[in-house]
């Protein structure tokens, strides 16, 4: 593993130390020796203590959002492991009020690493910001598919199989009172329907998970109630769909108060 890569990783596992911890990520870091280099690296405190003891098995936490972010970031289950410039897990606090769901990174994001980072994502936070959310406070922003589809392409089938279970882990762990699908894409496969947007936003749809995603058979079921609306890519192409998805942001907005 080269320098770089070992840097890349490093910061990686400072992000997702950060995201279990507080949700953010983690500011402070000691310095250990490259065993084949002459350089340092600089790694967060979190990976430079000893092991954790017994108290702490894996039994009394089965998962958490750090171990989700670092499975994301090793994964080559599909085609899109070896296009991707950086994974996008997602980003936001643990105890959101919303998650919103889109369908893919795109290219500004795939080289941040974060998702809805371009234009959309930049009308997103607008949206948000309209009716009291925000990625920094309440709201958890994920995607179907934690790598780009080269050219911007809906993601496949098999890509989103691929991805689905570390989305549902995330789900579940964060636990939101409602989730926000952005466009088509991320609705359907959400949902598991072939409806439309237009017909799947304006009400509330709802989505069944398990507590430990994976664990049928012992595991509690969540029932999480689900509000689509159109993406913000479509907003910018179409200044005609506006009204209807601030309607949807005032349902969002009903439900959240509605629910606290």
């Amino acid at each position: 593993m080269t320098s770089e890569e070992k840097n890349t990783l490093f910061g990686f596992l400072d992000l997702a130390s950060g995201y279990c911890g507080s949700g953010y990520k983690r500011e402070k870091e000691s310095i250990i020796e490259s065993p084949d280099t002459n350089s340092s690296l600089r790694v967060p405190l979190a990976y430079s203590v000893e092991e954790p003891s017994e108290k702490n098995s894996e039994s009394e936490n089965p998962d958490c959002l750090e171990t989700v972010l670092l499975d994301i970031a090793a994964c080559k289950a599909c085609a899109l492991a070896s296009t991707r410039t950086r994974v996008v897990p997602g980003e936001g606090p643990q105890n959101p009020l919303v998650v919103v769901i889109g369908e893919g990174p795109g290219a500004d994001e795939d080289k941040a690493g974060r998702p809805f980072v371009g234009r959309a994502g930049q009308l997103l936070d607008k949206m948000l910001a309209s009716i009291g959310l925000s990625r920094d406070k309440n709201c958890y922003i994920a995607n179907m598919v934690k790598c780009r589809p080269p050219g911007n392409r809906d993601p496949g089938p098999e890509e989103i199989a691929s991805c689905l279970p570390y989305l549902e882990r995330q789900i579940a762990l964060l636990r939101p009172k409602i989730i926000l699908c952005a466009g088509r894409v991320a609705a359907q496969n959400l949902l598991k329907t072939t409806q439309g947007i237009n017909a799947l936003r304006g009400e509330l749809s709802s989505l069944k998970i398990r507590e430990t995603p994976g664990e049928a058979e012992t595991s509690s079921e969540l029932d999480i109630p689900v509000l689509c609306t159109f993406h913000p890519s479509a907003l910018l192409r179409d200044e005609s769909l506006k009204r209807p998805a601030w309607e949807d942001l005032k349902l969002l907005k009903s439900q959240i108060e509605n629910r606290e």
